[in-house]
């Protein structure tokens, strides 16, 4: 079995405080060096609006200093990560105030791009398009409606909202259809978020357990020569060995994470698979910072992988 070296973890770490944004190394610390949550928060809270959702080019793709739901599920990701739960902290109470306000929402949930994304530098697939937003809102919405239903009041008006727009994304699934870019993996949370909380009463889980599974297992892209471009991998849905996926995988997920150790760049990081395209000649400062920033993240998300499969010396 292949393993991260000491070397190469040591050249990621200084990669890491080179190159990367206070909160990616506040969350270096806190996976790697025993670092605190709290210093995570600190950093995170620099994103947040005070309408309560994130902008700020949080979500480097989107330079777009506004509040979006997409940039605000993308800080609700991270609290996850680091398993915050404190639903009385003033950041998870922002992002109550800035859900509450009904903004860039619709009875179907809320929106994957918004129409200031455009007087911003951006990636193309920010670019607002009131078609693309009809599927590419599903994963925003699954996720956002897991936040709410984690952590809301159940009487409140917000938590029924998010009951009711969880049966609309499951209906969906019966008529089978776009689900956009994060639409998967947003059926994925909200499946495990409604287990989690026994909803069996309220909704058809057996139904939405078996749609997900083979979603997840026909978008994982096995062709390994593939792997350099963008598109899911095993390890975007296999985080752990305790993964549901994991059991009839095993040897894919193994071929990825070799992969990943043989894929870093010389006394560095992982590049992105993804580019602005044609927005890169119109803003190429703006997407030479956004893809160094990405290295960042992405960097310590492959490092917590290897850790998870005891893959790092």
């Amino acid at each position: 079995m292949k393993k991260l070296s000491k070397q190469a973890f040591e050249e990621i770490r200084i990669w890491i405080y080179r190159n990367a944004r206070q909160f990616e190394i506040a969350l270096w610390q806190y996976y790697f060096e025993k670092g605190s949550k709290e210093t995570v928060l600190s950093a995170l809270l620099l994103y947040q609006n005070d309408d309560g959702g994130f902008g700020n080019t949080f979500e480097p793709d989107s330079w777009n200093p506004n509040s979006s739901p997409y940039t605000t599920l993308h800080a609700v990701s991270k609290l996850n990560d680091i398993s915050f739960m404190d639903k009385n902290h003033p950041i998870i109470q922002g992002i109550f105030r800035f859900i509450e306000s009904g903004m860039h929402s619709d009875d179907d949930g809320w929106l994957f791009s918004i129409p200031t994304n455009d007087d911003y530098p951006h990636a193309p697939w920010w670019t607002y398009d009131s078609e693309a937003n009809k599927y590419e809102n599903i994963g925003v919405s699954a996720g956002l409606a897991c936040f709410i239903l984690k952590f809301a009041d159940k009487d409140s008006i917000i938590y029924q909202r998010a009951l009711t727009i969880a049966n609309r994304l499951i209906d969906r699934l019966h008529t089978p259809g776009k689900y956009g870019e994060m639409g998967v993996g947003g059926y994925l949370a909200l499946k495990d978020i409604l287990f989690q909380l026994g909803m069996a009463d309220k909704f058809d889980l057996e139904f939405l357990s078996s749609t997900v599974k083979k979603l997840v297992n026909d978008s994982m892209e096995r062709d390994t020569s593939k792997w350099g471009l963008y598109g899911k991998k095993p390890s975007d849905f296999i985080k752990s060995p305790d993964s549901e996926f994991y059991r009839g995988n095993e040897e894919i997920l193994q071929r990825e994470l070799n992969y990943i150790i043989d894929s870093r760049t010389k006394n560095g990081v992982w590049g992105i698979t993804w580019s602005w395209f044609e927005n890169n000649e119109k803003y190429p400062k703006e997407y030479a910072i956004s893809e160094n920033w990405w290295k960042a993240d992405v960097a310590i998300e492959k490092v917590r992988l290897l850790r998870n499969f005891d893959m790092i010396e």
